[in-house]
């Protein structure tokens, strides 16, 4: 009797240990701050259920980005990842999605022909969604590579914007272009310039009419 009881005792221990198993989270986005999210083969889009959330999560990205680039995935420690998220713009997100589910979360935008005429769904890819600051993503990913000596094998693949693809050279052009935020500084500052040309005119005497309308219709080249 006591022998059955111990016996019963131990496997009451076991069952403590190993009835509960550990549960994994879904991996989390976000598209207002910088963020990174791995979803690898042992990541939770393993299951349906995780596909599905995965995809998901990746639509919203696509939805709100101005443009999607890529770099490969491998070669990377997770010190190294992390400093290159924390260098990232605000509104920048980094994930590694794999092809499948990121070609199903294009589907319907305007980026499903530019991933595929392109083969950027090809490989181990680390994406970057990018809301704004396409030239601030660079100049940070520029930046990390030089810093750890991986410019020649991880340079940018490729990219989608608006509908149209670009390899390396055509990414690496658009993120040199002025960003919307210093367009709209620039269109303030020529706008407040205005009413100052406006006096010029009205104050200009008869004969000098003509040069002061001139002046006023001159581009502004501060």
């Amino acid at each position: 009797m006591k022998s059955a009881l111990i016996l019963a005792a131990i496997a009451g221990s076991a069952t403590a240990f190993i009835g509960s198993p550990v549960q994994h989270s879904a991996p989390t986005f976000t598209n207002r701050r910088s963020s990174l999210n791995m979803g690898g083969a042992g990541g939770a889009a393993t299951s349906l259920a995780g596909k599905k959330t995965k995809v998901a999560a990746v639509k919203g990205l696509v939805e709100t980005a101005d443009m999607i680039f890529s770099v490969p995935a491998g070669g990377l420690t997770v010190t190294q990842v992390q400093g290159l998220r924390k260098s990232l713009p605000e509104g920048v997100t980094m994930s590694v999605v794999k092809n499948k589910l990121m070609g199903r979360a294009c589907a319907g935008t305007d980026y499903e022909e530019g991933m595929h005429t392109t083969g950027l769904l090809k490989g181990a890819n680390m994406w970057f969604f990018i809301e704004e600051d396409i030239g601030g993503t660079m100049k940070a990913f520029n930046e990390f590579t030089k810093a750890n000596g991986k410019r020649e094998s991880h340079e940018v693949i490729g990219g989608v914007m608006e509908g149209m693809a670009y390899d390396k050279d055509g990414v690496i052009a658009i993120s040199k272009l002025p960003s919307k935020i210093e367009l709209i500084t620039r269109i303030a500052g020529s706008i407040k310039a205005v009413p100052t040309k406006v006096a010029r005119v009205i104050k200009a005497p008869g004969e000098k009419t003509a040069r002061a309308i001139k002046l006023a219709t001159e581009v502004e080249t501060e």
